[in-house]
């Protein structure tokens, strides 16, 4: 085929290969191929493009059609797109992503320019590090074969430099900032520099030129500055009590200088090599003093230190000045009792007294003399009737012998239901008390001088004692969610079935306990069931034990008291302000609804316009006040507002 038109040979193709052309305008020219041999309808295909690309043009495939352009419109027509490391047809036009793994791909575009025509494209996509080339697929696979000889990974591109008098962390900073420029620019080479606080090191990380210019500022950032004093820097805490971690450092500091000695002979064997001079200066940098001291006004650190050793506690500080989780404790403490009674006899009096005489003598059994005292305080206008059915019959009068019987028949019947939650929050391995009491009086002493010509006053000492509800508790989270807990809870109360007692009596139940628990894990730390029977009886013997009569002369009493104790503890890990916020938002709307509540029922014989106090929503609660001028302003609408409706309504 010789000096054919290339619309004629494109013609040829179709028919040939069963495949459908669209031809541009542009497309002309005359074409000479020579073959040695028949071809099939690959072959002839593929000698096709050949002959195409070799005239400047370009097949583009669109659906079940392809195109033919010149090759300077091919990069910006709808051009396959091959995967990422898969080779084409030699002379297809297909666009291709590479993807770089150990190498900027922006450094790669100048080096690879050259080898792709003007008409091709030829690109680099910095933030994910990828080529994005589109040429004939000949091109591309040579391409391919040149990126993956360069993109080779480097293991030796990191290098360890130990520093002899600056701070690492310091030095690394001022490397962040002279680089900083440089890792933005895509063209610039990457340098990654780390810190190794532990060995006072800076590990860099990038190509042999950066890490070279790196090595010569560290060079001369690393000298001896002289003098005998130390770095002194200023750390403020954010956590942590400045106080108390002076007491943790001082000691450190103390290890730190004991190994900082032993190691100096060896160290200053390393430094003699670079000049007497700065060994003589080593020397006296070991004999340096560290000072930490604190100021409680800002919660700071002051420490003046070598920069090896205040590095080491630079690293210590990190660790301790954390925020510390809070537990949040919910005790429940349930108390069920029931206590019934009940009593039934007859009580004889008899008295012997004299007709003069003013004392009175009974003989009875043990429970005469309290239900006749009361009688006989009746009849003087001073005593009160016993609880009860109570029948009493007697001849009281002077001069006589004066007897008395008392039937008594009573039942009584009392039970009590007892729940305090009392809630308390507290620092990780912090102890916290709640009291909720009763600041109550006890005697203790006293004295009098009846009988003595004693100046002293009479006079009693007294103790003050709280009687109420106590919680103390001390948590220590464990590694996870374990919390063990350090508790000890009362609850106190005054007494009012205490018999002949000198003064006041308290009931007391109180527990003590160490336990391990679960974060918001429900658990008993203790209780005590309590069931008790009395039966009292009181006769006069042998008539007591008469048949049908015998209950005449008999006095019994039969008591049961049944109390069911229990206490729980509900402890929470708060570990952030989103947790905590919300344990406050439940409470506080808890404590709102119960004032609402109040507030429907009304005030007792007060009139309505008189409301109980009411919360604010929380939501209005944590609002800020708008500032002073924004405050101004509205005020100053709301006025001229009202202003313009009273001169409406005239």
């Amino acid at each position: 085929m010789n000096d054919v038109d290339i619309n004629v040979l494109i013609k040829t193709v179709s028919e040939v290969c069963n495949k459908n052309f669209i031809v541009d305008k542009r497309v002309g020219g005359k074409v000479t191929v020579i073959a040695k041999h028949p071809m099939n309808p690959e072959e002839t295909y593929r000698v096709f493009l050949s002959i195409l690309q070799v005239h400047g043009y370009a097949a583009i495939p669109s659906g079940e059609v392809i195109k033919i352009v010149a090759s300077g419109n091919a990069r910006s027509s709808a051009a396959p797109v091959q995967n990422a490391h898969d080779k084409g047809a030699m002379d297809e036009f297909i666009t291709q992503v590479i993807p770089i793994k150990n190498v900027a791909a922006a450094q790669l575009v100048p080096i690879l320019r050259p080898l792709v025509p003007q008409t091709s494209h030829l690109g680099a996509y910095p933030p994910t590090n990828v080529l994005i080339i589109s040429d004939h697929a000949g091109n591309i696979n040579r391409i391919l074969d040149i990126v993956s000889r360069i993109d080779t990974a480097n293991t030796s591109d990191v290098e360890v430099v130990r520093l002899d008098f600056a701070s690492a962390s310091d030095v690394a900073r001022i490397l962040g900032v002279i680089y900083k420029k440089q890792q933005n620019d895509p063209m610039s080479a990457k340098l990654t520099v780390a810190v190794d606080d532990r060995t006072n090191s800076i590990l860099l990380n990038g190509d042999p030129t950066s890490r070279i210019k790196a090595r010569a500022i560290i060079a001369h950032l690393d000298t001896d500055l002289g003098g005998e004093g130390g770095s002194t820097q200023v750390i403020y805490l954010k956590y942590a009590n400045a106080k108390e971690m002076v007491t943790v450092l001082t000691g450190i500091s103390d290890s730190l200088k004991t190994s900082s000695t032993s190691s100096s002979s060896s160290s200053s064997k390393r430094k003699t090599r670079r000049s007497r001079r700065r060994t003589t200066s080593t020397s006296s940098s070991t004999e340096q003093k560290v000072s930490i001291q604190a100021d409680e006004a800002t919660n700071a650190l002051v420490i003046t230190a070598p920069p090896k050793i205040l590095n080491s506690l630079k690293t210590v500080i990190a660790q301790l000045d954390i925020r510390r989780a809070q537990v949040l404790v919910e005790a429940i403490i349930v108390e069920v009792s029931a206590d019934k009674s009940s009593e039934l006899g007859v009580n004889w009096l008899m008295d012997g007294a004299s007709r003069n005489s003013s004392q009175d003598g009974y003989a009875a059994t043990s429970n005469f003399g309290g239900i006749l005292s009361s009688m006989l305080s009746l009849s003087q206008g001073t005593g009160s009737i016993p609880g009860g059915f109570t029948v009493g019959i007697g001849d009281f009068r002077n001069g006589r012998t004066r007897f008395g019987a008392i039937v008594t028949a009573l039942a009584s019947n009392s039970a009590s239901n007892i729940l305090s939650t009392p809630t308390i929050m507290t620092t990780d391995n912090e102890a916290a008390e709640i009291r909720v009491a009763e600041n109550v009086p006890f005697v203790t002493g006293q004295y009098s001088n009846s009988g003595s010509s004693s100046s002293v006053s009479p006079f009693q000492t007294i103790k003050r004692e709280d009687v109420g509800l106590i919680l103390k508790v001390k948590p220590q989270i464990n590694e996870g969610n374990a919390i063990k807990l350090d508790i000890e809870q009362e609850m106190s109360s005054l007494s009012t079935s205490a018999a002949n007692a000198v003064d006041i009596t308290t009931k007391k139940r109180s527990i003590k306990t160490s336990l391990i628990v679960e974060d918001g894990q429900v658990i008993v730390i203790g209780g005590l069931i309590d069931d008790t029977v009395d039966d009292t009886e009181q006769k006069v013997p042998g008539l007591g034990d008469l048949p049908l009569v015998g209950d005449m002369f008999k006095y019994t009493k039969t008591s049961k008291m049944k109390r069911n104790l229990m206490i729980f503890i509900h402890p929470t890990i708060i570990r952030d302000t989103a947790t905590s916020l919300a344990y406050t938002h439940k409470k506080y709307d808890y404590i709102r609804a119960k004032q609402l509540e109040r507030r429907e029922k009304g005030t007792y014989r007060m009139s309505d316009e008189i409301q109980t106090p009411l919360l604010p929503k929380f939501e209005e609660l944590v609002k800020l006040p708008a500032p002073f001028k924004e405050m101004e302003q509205a005020s100053a609408k709301s006025i001229n507002k009202e202003s313009k409706q009273e001169k409406t309504e005239e």
